[in-house]
């Protein structure tokens, strides 16, 4: 039993060995050193890059990436369910599962029906000046 063992610590050394041996000390010996200003610049896909890197993005895309996923999710929690769906009537739970999926779907219309109220899957968005508002503070 312990020569098992000693069989697995010996390959576990082995393997450890060879990543920090060969791996990165050969990599290290072979790889060329020749750094030069050109080289330590920023990479922009062959382009000379313009400006700072630190720049704000539009919320707007983020929140319309964010809705994306959950539609993306929505499609790959639904399918199990959809491809079995066939058993579950078999079994006498379609009802159940129907209504299941039901009340997934529609939950998630209702969420997307609030993002589209609120405009946030509008690219452009229509500025409001304060000219716009009534008296109350609300949009004309």
């Amino acid at each position: 039993m312990a020569f098992d063992f000693a069989n697995v610590l010996v390959f576990a050394l082995i393997s450890v060995f060879f990543v920090f041996a060969f791996l990165l000390g050969l990599g290290w010996l072979v790889r060329p050193k020749a750094p030069t200003k050109q080289k330590s610049e920023v990479y922009e896909c062959g382009e000379k890059p313009i400006g700072t890197a630190w720049f704000n993005f539009n919320p707007r895309f983020y929140i319309v990436a964010l809705v994306f996923v959950i539609f993306e999710v929505e499609i790959a929690l639904m399918l199990p369910v959809v491809l079995v769906f066939k058993k579950f009537v078999k079994n006498g739970g379609g009802g159940v599962a129907f209504f299941e999926i039901l009340a997934f779907v529609l939950i998630l219309a209702v969420g997307l029906a609030w993002v589209w109220a609120k405009g946030d899957l509008d690219w452009i968005k229509k500025l409001v000046t304060p000219a716009d508002r009534d008296a109350s503070g609300r949009n004309a």
